[in-house]
């Protein structure tokens, strides 16, 4: 596959792309009495989901109408392709993972979307201009850059600190289960590189058998310390009980754990696996079509992407919204050294290849959860 930014993976995808009318013509249209409905949203819950009502959600509400329902699940396309296939969709707007929105795009259960039909940058740019490569297609645009990380708390780490990711492999210096996500998504770019892979070779060893054999070993060699994990929520709760020493996270439950709860936990960036999430995709069907374009335009304002990183530290995808976050709202930290794109936290980090995902997803996920089973 070789989508670029602004293209998508199937002519007949790219023939059916939608282009996004400014939000005042799409308040036009929409009919009064729509103005009244709800749209259902779906997200992935706890303290990111609760960023965006704060960011966005709130104030999309505010100028529309519409109320915002939010739903939460735990990935994956299979409810989408569920009520697509049943023609009773009952899911507006979902907010899916790069590797899954390019998997939607070719299977046509969602809405195609034209770039040029987003609002311009915050200094007037084009949107194609003001995304950076690799974050977004018409498969939907990524809003935020989040990060696969792994944590510890020091209350219950004793002696030497880990600070690499060879080390949350290395039972012996750091004796102690792991919490990992019930998933091979991050989990073999992990392994690699703890195994000596360098981040630029990284997917050109995973496109082999024999990498692939060489990601599992590495899995194998913990696998029986392993706490598998589903929900974002569960890893910060994992490491506050002591159930697990180190646990692997998505960055942002780690930072608000950190600075809203007092948690004493510690994040090790290095080979951080750093992901383009919040591609708001409208699923294919929905009766309420006008609504979740008018929501999709608005959240992906400079503006909403900047308001996200001030209650959450997930970096804005597009360059305009960046000089925007500033402070934490609740807190008046700066978020600048908690964002996973600043330079400080990028020693050794590797960007996610959706496209490599987009491909391989179906079978890695076979063929992990066979290695699960053994």
């Amino acid at each position: 596959m070789t989508t670029t930014p602004g293209s998508s993976p199937s002519a007949n995808f790219r023939q059916g792309a939608r282009r996004l009318l400014p939000m005042t013509v799409l308040l036009a249209l929409l009919p009064a009495a729509l103005a009244a409905e709800s749209l259902t949203v779906v997200s992935w819950g706890g303290s990111y989901a609760r960023a965006c009502v704060e960011a966005y959600h709130k104030a999309f509400t505010a100028e529309t109408g519409i109320e915002v329902l939010l739903e939460d699940y735990n990935g994956g396309l299979a409810q989408v392709r569920a009520q697509v296939d049943a023609g009773a969709v009952h899911w507006d707007v979902v907010d899916l993972e790069m590797p899954d929105a390019m998997l939607a795009c070719d299977e046509g259960i969602i809405e195609p979307i034209d770039l040029d039909g987003l609002p311009p940058g915050a200094n007037g740019s084009a949107p194609k201009d003001d995304y950076p490569p690799d974050t977004a297609t018409d498969c939907g645009p990524g809003m935020l850059l989040y990060s696969n990380i792994y944590a510890y708390s020091t209350r219950h780490l004793k002696g030497p600190a880990p600070t690499d990711i060879e080390d949350f492999f290395d039972l012996e210096r750091f004796p102690g289960r792991r919490g990992m996500r019930r998933s091979p998504l991050a989990n073999l770019e992990f392994a690699l590189m703890a195994d000596g892979v360098p981040t630029a070779q990284v997917y050109a060893v995973l496109d082999t058998e024999a990498g692939l054999e060489r990601a599992f070993r590495k899995l194998d060699s913990i696998k029986d310390q392993v706490v598998w994990w589903e929900a974002g929520a569960q890893p910060p709760q994992m490491l506050a009980d002591g159930e697990v020493l180190l646990s692997t996270a998505y960055h942002g439950r780690i930072f608000n754990a950190q600075v809203l709860e007092g948690q004493p936990f510690v994040i090790v960036w290095d080979g951080q696996v750093l992901d383009v999430g919040g591609a708001l995709s409208i699923v294919a069907g929905t009766p309420r079509l006008a609504a979740a374009e008018a929501f999709v335009n608005f959240a992906n304002r400079p503006e909403s992407g900047a308001n996200v990183a001030k209650h959450i530290s997930y970096s804005p995808t597009r360059r305009s919204a960046q000089p925007l976050v500033g402070k934490h709202l609740a807190t008046g930290i700066d978020m600048a050294p908690h964002l996973p794109s600043d330079p400080r936290n990028m020693q050794r980090a590797l960007m996610s290849d959706w496209r490599w995902w987009s491909e391989r997803r179906d079978e890695m996920n076979e063929r992990f959860s066979a290695w699960l089973l053994r």
